[in-house]
């Protein structure tokens, strides 16, 4: 991020702060100074020698008001414009390339390694045609509330949300950087990275669980040199996902391959439910 991105963020925070403690300050000020005024003209209708001291007090207490208000006002400006910059200045700080670009690579059958050739890995990533994301929006609408439908238009056709198809996304639209970081990271569905021609779910429920899922996945990942911190092989052939449960106890341990179930797998074997799988690369 930015410095300008960073000091905008910070007044951001500041004055979200100061408008919380106003609104603190108040709620707890305003019913003593309505109950100390309607106390004092009690006195004043019994006593007219009280009405300069109500007089002072009602000046006081609108006086505080009005200058709070002013305040809070301005400072409600000065959010809505820090969060403007904030966000036209993030907007301008997404990244312009796919993170993690994919590795030429070749698998062998030799005792289920996964053997790189020794030429230098592909560092370019294919230009994405975007002409989708211009026809979603056209045919779903521009505003804000559309954000999820958008979303899981361009993720349905790309198989996951790409940082290109996003920032033309926020082009095109109302929906802002923030927005899409928010709801792509609440709702499970989407994915930021992308996704292997064939999901590989391993069960981790109990029955699995006990009958070594880890070593499983373990030994999956290790075939296809997924990195830590990653679900996709290199080749974007397969995505390694791990599930709580796929109703297949008695196969334990069971692993699903799109729509193809292996049980009863040891470390060894596992590597072999992806093989007819398994594409040459070119």
């Amino acid at each position: 991020m930015s410095k300008a991105a960073t000091i905008a963020a910070g007044v951001v925070a500041a004055l979200t702060l100061l408008l919380l403690a106003d609104w603190a300050v108040l709620s707890i000020r305003v019913p003593k100074d309505d109950k100390a005024v309607k106390a004092l003209q009690e006195k004043t209708k019994q006593d007219a020698s009280f009405a300069p001291e109500l007089a002072a007090l009602q000046k006081r207490v609108t006086d505080y008001r009005i200058a709070r208000t002013l305040r809070d006002t301005w400072a409600g400006y000065g959010l809505l414009v820090a969060s403007a910059v904030f966000l036209v200045l993030a907007k301008r700080n997404l990244p312009r390339h796919i993170p993690g670009a994919p590795q030429k690579a070749t698998r062998g059958d030799s005792g289920g390694h996964l053997h790189r050739s020794r030429g230098p890995a592909i560092a370019a990533v294919e230009a994405l045609d975007l002409a989708f994301v211009e026809e979603a929006v056209t045919r779903i609408g521009r505003g804000r509330e559309m954000a999820i439908p958008l979303l899981q238009a361009i993720q349905s056709h790309y198989r996951y949300l790409p940082d290109e198809a996003l920032r033309r996304l926020c082009e095109l639209t109302e929906i802002t950087p923030a927005q899409i970081a928010g709801t792509s990271s609440f709702y499970g569905q989407f994915r930021r990275s992308p996704v292997g021609e064939h999901i590989v779910k391993v069960c981790h429920g109990t029955a699995c669980h006990v009958a070594g899922a880890r070593q499983i996945t373990d030994e999956l990942r290790r075939y296809l040199e997924i990195s830590e911190g990653q679900d996709t092989d290199a080749l974007r052939q397969f995505t390694i996902e791990e599930v709580a449960c796929l109703g297949c106890c008695s196969l334990a341990p069971v692993l699903m391959v799109d729509d193809h179930t292996a049980g009863r797998l040891t470390p060894n074997t596992a590597p072999g439910a992806l093989k007819a799988f398994e594409k040459e690369p070119a």
